[in-house]
């Protein structure tokens, strides 16, 4: 009569019921230890260069690398990062974006003993030093963030010198490692993005800083003139510059400048372009030699892709009259006590184009109660959310309802103009504004 397997019984012999066992404890202790090895780290690299020496032991593989997945490209196939180790003096392998591809369609563990034969991988260049390998996705929410992939067996058994094959055994207990640690590493690397987020913020606020710092902290006091400036950047830090600056007790040097551009680079080409007029202006005596050098500076400074609109105007005080230069801005506004409207445009182009210009320059009279309003673009191209512009009439209109308050008054009316009629749209520009009003 046929013997029967006792009930509960699993039908092994008691020896691989004791290699099975056996294996578990030692599986269980190998993902223990895992797991409190990486469990306290933050650092990247560290989790990474962890998993893959524990997983090179456990499986008893020659090397390993973890390859994470950029899940913002566009690209499936681009690479976050790549993380190696060996436990021999082989060169590295290079992981293949064949296999990558494979695990973006499939998201499964892969095993190939025999890479070079395997139909699914026809036509791929292995390392000559590839024997085998084993490639299991890393997923969080169904989502694949990176594969764990170790090679090369090192023997079959304890005491062979053979080259051996990965097991069903040792694919499960990579696919295992592979989905306990794909949630660490990802928090890892969510954790170092911000870290590295708030770096860039803490350096864009300083840059923020040193720019307003680059802005006059006053307005000058002058007599019988009220002179008033204010620049609102879009971003945190902008593209705009204003300024005044002292020539001699009598002359002043008004300026306006927008860069190319918004944001910290454009930050950086604008104090570079403050440096170069506050140096010109003190040694020129004519608006328009001074936008000339400036230009030839600007020029040879920057990338031909960069260029900057100025107004440049010096104010005699003595004689109330402005010699200015135009290099490509939008014309400032020159108002009379009566209302009447004209337009400073005497000039020449944008800064940084070409390496000498032959820049013009005119000068105007001022009377008792003239205005001038100098501004960017970011006032006049300030849209609703029709995306209708406040424009150039709403510059006049609101100067012209508002000629006899003071510099700061026409300012603010101006601004407060520009918001209403933006209404809940976002500011798409930086808007920088300087009113002279003799009194």
């Amino acid at each position: 009569m046929a013997s029967q397997d006792a009930p509960g019984s699993t039908g092994l012999s008691p020896q691989e019921e004791n290699r099975r066992l056996k294996r578990a404890v030692e599986e269980l202790s190998i993902l223990n230890d895992l797991a409190r090895a990486i469990g306290a780290s933050v650092n990247l690299q560290d989790i990474m260069r962890t998993i893959i020496h524990r997983s090179i032991r456990a499986i008893r593989a020659e090397q390993g690398v973890i390859t994470l997945v950029d899940q913002r490209s566009h690209d499936v196939m681009k690479t976050l990062v790549r993380t190696m180790a060996s436990s021999t003096i082989s060169p590295q392998y290079h992981f293949s974006q064949n296999l990558l591809g494979w695990m973006h369609l499939n998201k499964k563990p892969l095993t190939l003993n025999s890479p070079r034969s395997d139909e699914r991988f026809r036509g791929v260049q292995w390392d000559e030093s590839i024997r085998s390998l084993l490639c299991v996705p890393m997923m969080v929410k169904s989502t694949l963030i990176g594969v764990l992939t170790v090679y090369n067996k090192k023997e079959a058994a304890e005491g062979k010198k053979e080259p051996g094959e990965f097991t069903e055994e040792d694919l499960r207990l990579l696919a295992i490692i592979a989905g306990q640690s794909a949630q660490i590493v990802e928090n890892a690397r969510l954790y170092e993005e911000e870290q590295a987020l708030n770096r860039m913020k803490e350096e864009v606020r300083l840059a923020a800083t040193i720019q307003m710092d680059l802005l006059p902290k006053a307005s000058p006091v002058i007599p019988g003139y009220d002179i008033a400036g204010r620049s609102i950047p879009a971003q945190l830090v902008g593209g705009d510059y204003f300024d005044f600056i002292p020539v001699d007790e009598r002359v002043i040097a008004l300026c306006l400048a927008d860069v190319a551009g918004k944001g910290l680079p454009a930050s950086l080409l604008m104090a570079n372009v403050q440096a170069t007029l506050r140096g010109q202006t003190l040694g020129s005596s004519a608006a328009s030699t001074c936008l000339r050098r400036a230009n030839r500076l600007l020029h040879q400074s920057t990338s031909a892709d960069k260029f900057v609109t100025l107004f440049y105007g010096r104010l005699d005080i003595g004689t109330h009259t402005l010699s200015y230069c135009n290099a490509g801005h939008d014309r400032p506004f020159h108002v009379t006590m009566g209302g009447q409207v004209s337009r400073l445009e005497t000039g020449g182009l944008v800064l940084s184009i070409l390496e000498d210009f032959p820049y013009q320059e005119e000068t105007v009279h001022l009377a008792s109660g003239d205005i001038l309003v100098i501004y960017s673009d970011g006032i006049t191209e300030a849209t609703n959310l029709n995306q209708d512009q406040f424009g150039e009439e709403g510059i006049t209109r609101t100067v012209n309802a508002h000629r006899f308050a003071s510099a700061d008054g026409i300012i603010d009316a101006i601004v407060s103009a520009v918001r209403t009629h933006a209404g809940s749209a976002p500011q798409s520009d930086d808007m920088t504004i300087i009113v002279a009003k003799r009194l």
